[in-house]
């Protein structure tokens, strides 16, 4: 039976609870006036309960987070184990095994090269770790000239100021831009905007043409360039090919600038290995990692960095060189107690061999999309899948964004008892792992209902 969240007494009674007193992130509130919000009660795999019973399929993993499930029993035991021992203690001056046992697995299977790794709350907080830090490192080694930044067009990185800064998605920047850093922006290889019968590849290598220019002629004022390999998430999904992270690393090595990969969205298996990064060959200077690290439990980022660039802060305290950057919860045992439950998940269950083979029979249900008279776009990186509707399908011409139309189909998927929350025009999947062939099926339809139904005029 469809959903109807408006009609269940429940419900409507924890959503006005809720309005009375909560502000949702990235959310207009009077939206609520007639968009109910959905109170859940609990979570069980890949499903959503709400108060009255109503069940949800996330096929979002609840903002890009969860990868085995809601109330996973390996992760549950793992959390429930450390909150027995140790719940929380300063990472400063103490430690903890949780955190140590971490950090060595982290170093052990990101590329190598990345030795140390500094632990922070949440994926905006670890941008702004790679950016000081590599700020830092280059007043440290005597190059003080270097105070700027690179980032792509129609990236995201966070939305605290320094990461707003060099992020390129003018619908959470442009408010705020007064209060940001100047950097240089680079044209997105994002392979949407390719000539007819152009490839990914060539395009790619074509837009570096720009990113090469811009690190040929200010390489001596710049510390790093910071890219999302392979999938811009929030703006909109775009993708593009792994070419370009590896001419990236090889012109970043010959103007010694340092390469801060943002794997906070795409990392752990997302685009079909586990660091997006692999699919180049390349090793950044620095990764940062959160999201999915915890299996969607608890907050946490790992910045991973090289020997090299920690060198350059060890010394004598009173030289003042060492990188005092703190938060309360650094390296929390609990979290890191459910990312190694996570670690524990892929080491023993063939995750990423069997995310392929779910990753080939999304491609196969959103085929019939691709012809579809007002889809402009079916791109796919592992396990993550878009389809991005547009007005004209010949000329790409976009629906005008106060149409809401990728609302519409938000509205339908809940009526059908599915999570699928657009990025503007753009319906994507990003499910947890979890999720079944027949599943994929099931969403897909709903996809396809709620396209038909956005594109009415």
């Amino acid at each position: 039976m469809p959903n109807d969240p408006v009609a269940n007494s429940l419900n409507q009674q924890i959503m006005q609870r809720d309005v009375n007193v909560l502000w949702h992130p990235c959310t207009q509130m009077k939206d609520h006036e007639k968009l109910p919000l959905i109170p859940i009660r609990r979570g069980d795999g890949i499903w959503l309960e709400d108060f009255d019973g109503n069940r949800y399929l996330d096929a979002i993993s609840s903002w890009w987070v969860n990868l085995f499930g809601h109330a996973n029993p390996r992760t549950n035991r793992a959390v429930k184990e450390q909150l027995d021992n140790l719940e929380h203690v300063i990472l400063a001056g103490f430690s903890h095994e949780p955190a140590i046992t971490l950090a060595e697995r982290l170093v052990a299977l990101t590329p190598p090269g990345l030795s140390r790794c500094f632990f922070t709350d949440n994926g905006s907080s670890g941008v702004e770790v790679t950016l000081k830090m590599s700020f830092h490192y280059w007043q440290n080694v005597g190059k003080p000239k270097k105070k700027r930044f690179v980032t792509l067009a129609n990236s995201y990185h966070g939305e605290t100021l320094a990461a707003l800064s060099v992020g390129d998605v003018d619908l959470y920047k442009s408010t705020y831009k007064p209060l940001l850093m100047d950097v240089f922006t680079a044209p997105s290889p994002d392979a949407f905007h390719r000539e007819p019968g152009e490839s990914e590849e060539a395009y790619a290598r074509r837009q570096f043409e720009k990113m090469r220019s811009i690190l040929a002629n200010n390489h001596e004022e710049i510390c790093a360039v910071i890219v999302e390999p392979l999938v811009q998430c929030a703006g909109n999904m775009r993708m593009y090919h792994p070419v370009y992270l590896k001419l990236l690393r090889e012109a970043c090595d010959r103007y010694n600038v340092h390469l801060i990969a943002d794997e906070i969205a795409v990392g752990f298996g997302r685009t079909g290995t586990l660091f997006a990064c692999e699919q180049a060959g390349i090793r950044p200077d620095f990764m940062a990692l959160s999201k999915g690290l915890t299996g969607g439990y608890l907050p946490l980022c790992a910045v991973l960095t090289t020997d090299e660039i920690y060198q350059a802060f060890y010394d004598d305290y009173n030289t003042m060189r060492a990188f005092l950057h703190s938060h309360s919860f650094t390296g929390n045992p609990l979290a890191c107690a459910a990312a190694l439950a996570t670690l524990d998940i892929f080491e023993t269950d063939n995750v990423i061999e069997e995310n392929r083979i779910l990753s080939a029979h999304m491609s196969k249900a959103l085929e019939r999309f691709i012809d579809h008279p007002h889809v402009a776009d079916v791109r796919q990186h592992g396990m993550i899948a878009a389809v991005e509707m547009v007005k004209d399908k010949k000329t790409r011409t976009a629906y005008d964004w106060q149409e809401r139309r990728g609302l519409r189909v938000y509205q339908h998927a809940l009526s059908r008892g599915a999570l699928l929350r657009p990025l503007g025009n753009v319906t994507y999947f990003m499910p947890p792992y979890i999720i079944t062939p027949e599943q994929i099926d099931f969403l897909a339809d709903v996809a396809w209902e709620g396209i038909q139904i956005a594109t009415r005029d």
